[in-house]
């Protein structure tokens, strides 16, 4: 696939200077290397220069070929201040074309990089020159917006220094990029899925696991929930579309048995900056024997949470300090959400040392909660007007406020607060989020795009997400986010739109509302200036990270005016959840989820923002 493959001198070359490295990557970017630290900024932007195009990628001394920018996996870091302009050449060397998107930064519509939106794509032996005002900071990455290459490797980290000194000190500063690897093409993995959704779960439940259920529960409860799952044709196991059946799980660019290192000194304050590049995987993380304190989350200062584990979804990213105690080594876990497999690195005193694997766990379980089947949510109900009813939206002309909190959601909260740590913000208004209370749902809401319908969705920002069940470890849910500062816009949203996120597994095909991009290329119309309330219903059994290009969505998790402003944010199975957004960028912009199998099976949108007012779609 394209031209120009590294010759035999480069590749030996690279594996030479590489040394451990090279049998697994034929060229690693300097900062993926133990003494690649992201150092101090070194003064004014100067233009860069980037060149897409194809080469071998060897990983566990078998070779794919890869596209990337720059000639490695992930690319380079690209690195801006604050308060200038950005200058980049992308130089496409590949038969076919091309794009660099960059994730999270807010710059014109015809630099955002996303090929039939606003930019026509860079064509096979051209460049195309990207210039934009960085009016940001923080840990950000750029990747391919076109077919398949963000899987094959077209991704790289974006870090903004800041023009003020940031809220926080820390000695060391390291960025830990995590993806997902296949030998098989992203047509290959595609077709497996259309001709049978769950060709990659190797994790089905298994005749022994019955008679174990049947010791839990009883003869009656198991066979019973069997033949519910069975009526509905899905299954408690489909955690992930593609697993470790096929994927390699990478960080920066190294398998696990490369053992990347991060070095530190005792007594040191290290900043890891994680970025979720992986196509299609979501990662729980966390450092066995050492604490993290959250700065950061998608690019944005945030009030320091200390935290144990979190889970990262693909174009999210999270930056965390951490202070290295006695030992000499602590691993750095990133285990894929279905447990088919992990990536891990180690935080060492001196290159070679490594430190135990924590114990895998099992393998997690879908529930009748993640299907919209909440009992205690039915039941409560009827406090917010009955079966059938929606509760009262809150009014849009003020804060939102008043929903009552469910038994069940009571119940959640005091079991995660016994994780938690005294003195912890667990006490948030979680009840004045929009959308906590169940809101039931028409059966056959959304067509045949659709193929089952949460009867009940509700937030479920307080709740950590499928897999950490019994968890001791204090994990990073999303009411414990807190923007650093108050928001810039202080007004209520004047309206509300509302979207529900579909999909039909045994189709594989994933929409809005019922339709594929394909199907209904209507772009859903922002007027220029005003602010405006997202809602989005998951109608589907799996979790979906939801990007906007070009605006933030600022989260409404209980934070009042320190609503944490993210540019991606997952969305668990029947969950409800809404973001406050300012139009204040004109043009067109993608929406979408960023599981990129997903976005490419229709779970796509354009937001159009214009002086127009409402009309259109929506």
């Amino acid at each position: 696939m394209g031209s120009n493959l590294l010759g035999r001198r480069d590749f030996l070359w690279g594996v030479g200077v590489l040394g451990c490295y090279g049998t697994f990557s034929p060229l690693l970017p300097a900062w993926a290397t133990s003494d690649g630290e992201v150092k101090a900024w070194n003064g004014s932007n100067q233009p860069l220069d980037l060149t897409i195009d194809s080469f071998p990628f060897v990983v566990n001394g078998r070779t794919g070929s890869a596209i990337a920018i720059n000639g490695s996996v992930p690319g380079p870091i690209i690195r801006l201040k604050e308060g200038e302009d950005a200058v980049i050449r992308v130089s496409n060397k590949l038969a076919e074309p091309t794009s660099i998107h960059w994730h999270g930064i807010i710059l014109p519509p015809e630099m955002d990089g996303v090929p039939g939106v606003s930019f026509a794509g860079i064509k096979p032996g051209e460049t195309f020159t990207y210039r934009f005002p960085v009016t940001q900071s923080g840990t950000y990455w750029c990747h391919s917006h076109s077919g398949g290459q963000e899987l094959l490797g077209v991704y790289a980290p974006l870090i903004i220094d800041p023009r003020e000194p940031e809220p926080f000190h820390y000695d060391r500063d390291y960025i830990v990029v995590l993806s997902d690897w296949s030998f098989e093409s992203p047509m290959t993995i595609m077709g497996r899925l259309k001709n049978f959704a769950g060709y990659y779960n190797y994790n089905k439940r298994t005749v022994t696991d019955l008679f174990q259920d049947i010791k839990n529960q009883g003869l009656s409860e198991a066979i019973s929930e069997r033949l519910m799952w069975g009526e509905m044709n899905m299954d408690p196991t489909d955690i992930a579309d593609v697993t470790g059946a096929t994927y390699t799980y990478l960080l920066n660019g190294l398998p696990s048995s490369a053992n990347w290192t991060a070095l530190f000194r005792p007594g040191e304050r290290v900043r890891l900056r994680f970025i979720d590049a992986a196509a299609m995987t979501l990662f729980d993380v966390r450092i066995p024997g050492l604490r993290m304190t959250l700065v950061q989350a998608d690019g944005q200062n945030v009030q320091p949470v200390v935290i144990e584990e979190f889970r990262i979804g693909p174009g999210e990213t999270y930056d965390v300090i951490v202070e290295p105690g006695e030992k000499e080594a602590y691993t750095v876990f990133a285990e894929a959400m279905d447990r088919s497999g992990w990536a891990q690195g180690t935080l060492a005193l001196r290159d070679g040392l490594t430190a135990p694997v924590p114990e895998r766990r099992n393998r997690p379980l879908r529930s009748m909660a993640d299907m919209g089947m909440d009992m205690k949510g039915m039941a409560d109900s009827g406090a917010h007007g009955g079966h059938g009813a929606k509760p009262p939206s809150p009014n849009i002309s003020q804060s939102p406020s008043g929903s009552a909190m469910s038994g069940e959601r009571m119940n959640n909260m005091k079991s995660h607060e016994s994780q938690a740590q005294a003195g912890s913000e667990m006490k948030m208004e979680v009840e004045a989020i929009p959308g906590s209370a169940p809101v039931k749902h028409s059966p056959d809401h959304h067509g045949i795009g659709n193929a089952a319908v949460a009867e009940y969705s509700k937030s479920r920002l307080h709740e950590p997400g499928t897999g950490f069940d019994g968890s001791e470890r204090r994990v990073l849910v999303y009411t414990d986010l807190k923007s650093a500062v108050p928001g810039y816009d202080k007004r209520a949203p004047e309206r509300e739109i509302e979207l529900h996120i579909t999909g039909n597994m045994e189709r594989y095909m994933w929409s809005f509302d019922g339709n594929k991009y394909s199907e209904d290329p209507t772009p859903i119309r922002f007027q220029y200036g005003e602010r405006l309330r997202l809602t989005l219903v998951n109608d589907t059994m799996m979790e979906h990270p939801m990007h906007l290009h070009g605006m933030w969505m600022e989260l409404e998790n209980g934070a009042g005016a320190f609503k944490p402003r993210k540019h991606t944010i997952i969305i668990k199975p029947a969950e409800r959840w809404s973001v406050a957004i300012t139009a204040d960028a004109k043009g067109k912009w993608a929406f979408h989820c960023h599981l990129l199998l997903h976005m490419e099976m229709g779970m796509f949108r354009v937001v159009e923002v214009s002086d127009e007012g409402h009309g259109g779609h929506i």
